[in-house]
């Protein structure tokens, strides 16, 4: 049965929803493929807080099973600790440079994060283009910005107004699906 890994932090883990098995977005695109293309399993490999150097420390572990799609959401936690966008940039082409050793033909795609465009500071410019980047150097899908049509709406996301609610998953899915649908055909 071919993987697919989804390897990020919260915003992949599904923090802070009653159900993260059922409501996070890897468990939703998990129910649509079952419709689609049920010899796909999906595993989550989200971990709240994460960054992406602990993405890199842990991508090791998730490497041990076969992996034939892989789709990287990582970076957020990186802003909030003020680690420079050079550093996630090389962080995050590192895990892709494991994925792509380990499993050669392994299809991936890059759910990209952005910064308010209202910050004009040269921090988040930096920020904002290295998954442009990263997907065209490595001829990688992207959803240029993972959490469009949610962020800022506090109907579709928690409390936190930082983390998506059930409902601000199903839009993220719905995103996220047409990328996935691509990868697995093609």
């Amino acid at each position: 049965m071919p993987n697919i890994l989804f390897f990020g932090d919260s915003l992949t883990a599904g923090y802070g929803l009653a159900n993260p098995a059922i409501e996070s977005f890897p468990a939703l695109i998990g129910r649509k493929l079952q419709i689609e293309n049920p010899r796909f399993l999906v595993i989550n490999a989200g971990q709240s807080g994460d960054t992406s150097g602990g993405g890199l420390n842990r991508i090791d572990y998730w490497l041990s099973r076969p992996v034939d799609v892989f789709v990287l959401e990582l970076g957020i936690n990186d802003v909030i600790r003020q680690i420079p966008p050079s550093t996630t940039q090389k962080n995050l082409q590192a895990i892709i440079y494991k994925v792509k050793t380990k499993y050669p033909t392994a299809k991936m795609a890059l759910m990209g994060m952005r910064l308010p465009d209202f910050l004009h500071s040269s921090y988040s410019a930096q920020f904002n283009s290295i998954y442009v980047q990263i997907a065209a150097a490595n001829q990688m899908a992207l959803v240029p910005f993972f959490l469009e049509g949610v962020a800022g709406k506090s109907n579709l996301n928690l409390r936190d107004k930082i983390h998506p609610s059930a409902e601000g998953y199903k839009v993220i899915a719905a995103n996220v699906w047409p990328v996935i649908q691509r990868l697995i055909a093609g």
